[in-house]
Parts: C-alpha cells; structure tokens; sequence
C-alpha cells in the first residue's frame, strides 16, 4: 500500500503541475487577445493559475478537518515562492524590478503577510492557541479586495496600444474550452493528492506538517518556479517578479482566507513563531532587496537560497 500511495501522489502532483501550466498558457493567450499589460497578467491571471493547485488542496483539506496541510500549503508555499524560486531566478540573471512596483506592488505584499503573522500568532498577541478565525479570513478577504481594486485602477489608468493582436498560444475559443478543462483537472487531482498525503504521513508515521512542506509544497510550486524563472531569462522582469506577488497575495488572502471563511475558523500547534517570521522576513527581503538599485542581484539571490535551506533543515530536523 506504501508505494500506491507514493505512486498515486506523485501522479496527482504531475497531473496539479501540467494542469496549472496548461492554465497558465490558456489563461495568458484569453488575456493577451483582451489586450490586457503584462504586470496585470502577472498580478491576476498567472498568480491564479499557478495557485490554483494550493487553492484546491487548501478546500479539499479544510473540508476534511486537515488544517495543518493547509497552513503548511499555505506557509511553505509563500516562501517556497520568494526565497527558493526568486532566489534562483535572480541566481540566473538579475531582475530589474520597477519603481511602480517597489512603491506599490511589493509593500502591499508586505502589508498582508504582517497582517498573516500577526493573525496566526494568537499565543503572542492575545495569549490564545494559534489558529484563524472567520473574522480573521474576512479581513484577508477585504485586503484582497483592495488589491483587486488597485488592479482595476491600473487596467483603467493603461492607455491600449493599437494595433495587430500578438500571436498567442491558443485561440480565444481553445484559451476559454482549456481554462475550464484544466480547472476540472486541477480539482481532481488536488482530491488525490491530499487523500494520499494524508495516508502516507499515517503509514510512515510521520506529520502531515512534513509531507506537506515537502512533498505537496515543493510540487505545486513547480508551476512558480518555471514561470518565474523562464520569464527571468527572458528579460520579462514584469511577469518574473509580478507573478511571485500575485501568487503570495492570492495564497494568503484567498487559498487560507476564502476556505476558512466558509467551513469556519480552526486552530493549530503544528505551526508557530519561526515559520511565520520566515513567511514575513520573506516578504520583507523581497521588497528590502527589489528597493535597492530597483534590481535584485546575484548576491541577494543567493542570500534568499541560503535562508530557504536553512529554514528547510529546520523543520526537517526540528
């Protein structure tokens, strides 16, 4: 039964990894004929495909009363993101990191990752047992509305260029059929994943806590790390460091907040202070380090990977 459940979750991660991609490029080839900017598909669009398989993980674990593989989902995936995928993709080539973004974009990260930490450190700040509440997954939800207004705000401050419509990928016919196919995919194979994870943590004895920051996180943040990473090399700095905000935004605010504001709030002690100071250091080095030169360099690349691997050995080892 060990390797079937070890077999069974390495296929629903193959299936959430190529699901999201197919996503992305639908997703991308819809917006693109819309004649939609970049940072604005990175922000919205791309940050949504490429968490769509935490999104459907984090509903399918709340819902079955495993909220620790939800808040590791949640936690290991925020930093995942900025300090081992950020981290390589400046590695490879320096990111040049807009003024509009250092103003606005990166301290709106910020701003909802403290509020994160200071919502999951209950033991601190109100002597209570670490959880979220519905009243805590209302205010990630208004922040979230406040980012979705900035992005309105910036779609009608962009002036249309004129002209033909680049070539996409997908028709807009294929773009709309492909979004809704993968996101069929992507519910399923989030249902196989977290049975199996839960099932192998069971077998071998191990938490959810370490299946999940490991197995199921660094899966599912395939789609991030392909993306950012190819979208660095490229040059197309917009989509590199956009998408990695969008996605940490959407992670907090709606993979965490959406669920836990509908099945209601949980509490948990397989997180605590170290995990969510990493989350939070992790945003604030994004935005320390994008701030400096408006460029993230080979050092600071390197230094985020160095924070990863030891934040990493910690839980391991702890």
């Amino acid at each position: 039964m060990l390797a079937l459940y070890i077999i069974l979750l390495v296929v629903g991660l193959i299936a959430l990894v190529r699901a999201s991609d197919v996503f992305v490029d639908a997703a991308s080839s819809f917006a693109t004929k819309m004649r939609v900017p970049k940072m604005l598909i990175a922000l919205t669009i791309a940050a949504f495909g490429t968490c769509a398989p935490e999104l459907a993980i984090s509903f399918t674990s709340i819902a079955s009363h495993n909220v620790d593989m939800t808040l590791a989902n949640v936690i290991g995936s925020c930093i995942v993101n900025i300090l081992l995928i950020v981290g390589v993709a400046t590695i490879v080539k320096p990111i040049a990191v807009k003024e509009r973004t250092v103003k606005r974009e990166l301290p709106m990260l910020v701003v909802v990752t403290g509020a994160f930490f200071v919502m999951l450190n209950d033991t601190i700040f109100t002597g209570h047992r670490n959880g979220l509440t519905r009243a805590d997954a209302l205010i990630l939800m208004i922040l979230f509305a406040v980012f979705m207004l900035y992005i309105l705000l910036v779609v009608r401050s962009h002036h249309r260029k004129r002209g033909r419509t680049p070539k996409t990928k997908y028709s807009l016919k294929q773009s709309i059929w492909f979004i809704i196919l993968s996101l069929i995919v992507i519910a399923v194979a989030a249902q196989v994943v977290v049975d199996n994870a839960v099932a192998l943590a069971e077998a071998i004895g191990i938490s959810q806590k370490i299946v999940a920051m490991t197995a199921i996180v660094i899966g599912t943040s395939l789609p991030e790390l392909t993306m950012t990473v190819g979208a660095s090399r490229k040059g197309e700095f917009d989509l590199a460091v956009g998408n990695i905000i969008g996605t940490n935004i959407f992670n907090i605010c709606i993979v965490l907040g959406l669920p836990t504001l509908i099945f209601g709030g949980f509490e948990s002690s397989a997180f605590g202070l170290v995990d969510t100071v990493v989350v939070l250091l992790a945003a604030v080095a994004y935005y320390i380090f994008g701030r400096s030169n408006k460029r993230l360099t080979r050092m600071e690349g390197v230094i985020m990977v160095l924070i990863f691997l030891m934040y990493y050995a910690y839980v391991l080892l702890i």
